[in-house]
């Protein structure tokens, strides 16, 4: 299942006046849902093969700032255009949007080859060497995210000070207190569905006012796809019900981060791979992400914020050891049968899932490749064992592990790395020069 339209329907739609507004979209560094609002008519008559847009587009920060430094796009280049070629695969419609259309696309260079720093181009290379090897890649990505009384509007008047969440205590499976939350989640559901991006289930999370809502896995391509017309989407509801919602990875310091859980198998053709408890690719999956899980945390945590997250007794892993059934492991083995998985736990709602499904799959890949085995599993709490690898703990170790990691440098190429090296160190910049409200309240007077 991908896109619930193909261009026959679209067409109808828009002859009966049903969709006049087709979004034409692609995934930015970000994450984000970038690209332009088209017509119906345009879109059928000159949209459908590409459009363009700004180079500059895969080179700005989170507040769209053109960032000096990068080889692909600068001001030397004097930042042309590249074409969004839609995928009409994902084509869809778009509930909570009136009249509303959606498709995603790949940035194309003129020459036609896509642009090889784009994040779906990223992920679609992973991809394609799993498939050089006869597997296919099946993902499932578990959001967490925060209800807000306050609107976006307001959240930023209050400087994100003083916000009011939707609950008041841990509602953790709770239904009562879900119950006060469901007219906008149920909204969310149900949107989803309708856009389709399945939904399995929606439940309480540990702290008041969070929310986890899961899709159904799909192909990594897919969910990735799902991913971010979900968390787009999710925001959308949100502001059009008067409330705000976060992904941010840890927006309070004294209440439990957002994740984004990657559960990842493998299969060739309808046959689970890892379904036997014995299946060797299992172990080899596993020893692949744990080897080189320093080197792939920046695809996985790739903001200053994201690092506050890891905390002890927070559910947040610590550590990138693996153990059976372990919510205090930053790898943890799920699910019996067909459903016998790895779950990534170092992911915060704040990643781009192309970035982190392309390196979880490259990571994976090298330990096949390599028959890598795993360290033993590791029982009780991982937050008290001083022998398991330590997950980076700064923005500015996972890059130093980025930058001297020879199997992301060879499966991602140099060039790719070097890209999103220099967004990471301009996001380390960005932050080193600020001053912060912690060393305002804790110096003004006493420093």
């Amino acid at each position: 299942m991908a896109g619930n339209l193909d261009i026959d329907g679209l067409t109808a739609l828009v002859d009966s006046g049903a969709v006049d507004t087709v979004l034409v979209c692609f995934p930015d560094m970000q994450g984000r849902l970038v690209g332009k609002r088209v017509t119906g008519r345009f879109f059928l008559d000159h949209g459908i093969h590409e459009l363009h847009v700004c180079d500059y587009l895969l080179t700005v920060d989170m507040d769209m700032e053109p960032v000096p430094g990068y080889a692909a796009a600068n001001w030397d280049t004097g930042y042309g255009d590249f074409a969004v070629r839609p995928d009409l695969t994902t084509l869809r419609r778009i509930p909570w949007l009136d009249g509303t259309a959606l498709v995603l696309g790949d940035c194309v260079g003129g020459d036609g080859a896509e642009v090889p720093h784009s994040p779906r181009a990223i992920l679609k290379r992973q991809i394609a060497r799993a498939d050089a090897l006869g597997y296919t890649v099946m993902i499932g990505s578990e959001l967490e995210f925060y209800i807000f009384d306050d609107s976006f509007e307001d959240a930023a008047e209050k400087r994100y000070a003083d916000l009011k969440t939707t609950g008041r205590y841990i509602e953790d499976y709770h239904i009562f207190q879900t119950t006060k939350e469901e007219s906008m989640i149920r909204a969310i559901r149900n949107g989803m569905d309708g856009a389709a991006v399945p939904v399995e289930f929606s439940k309480g999370e540990w702290g008041p006012g969070q929310a986890e809502i899961n899709l159904r896995y799909a192909d990594a391509l897919e969910m990735a796809d799902r991913h971010v017309i979900y968390k787009n989407g999710a925001k959308e509801i949100a502001w059009a019900a008067g409330k705000a919602i976060t992904f941010m990875a840890k927006w309070r310091e004294d209440l439990a981060g957002n994740s984004c859980h990657i559960h990842s198998s493998l299969w060739r053709g309808d046959e689970p791979v890892f379904a036997a408890d014995d299946a060797p690719e299992f172990n080899h999956w596993a020893a692949g992400q744990m080897a080189l899980a320093d080197d792939m945390t920046w695809f996985l945590a790739p903001y200053i914020n994201s690092y506050k997250r890891f905390q002890a007794g927070s559910f947040a892993p610590t550590r990138a050891a693996w153990s059976l059934d372990n919510r205090t492991a930053g790898f943890r083995v799920v699910g019996k049968g067909a459903g016998r998985r790895l779950e990534c736990r170092i992911p915060g709602g704040d990643c781009n899932p192309y970035l982190a499904f392309a390196a979880t799959i490259a990571a994976g890949l090298h330990g096949i490749e390599n028959q890598l085995d795993p360290a033993p599993m590791m029982h009780g709490n991982m937050y008290e064992a001083p022998d398991a690898p330590e997950i980076p703990k700064t923005l500015r170790a996972a890059l130093s592990a980025l930058d001297a990691s020879t199997v992301l440098r060879a499966a991602f190429g140099d060039a790719v790395v070097e890209h999103y090296l220099h967004t990471g160190r301009w996001e380390q910049a960005e932050y080193d020069r600020r001053v912060t409200d912690w060393e305002l309240r804790r110096l003004f007077e006493r420093g």
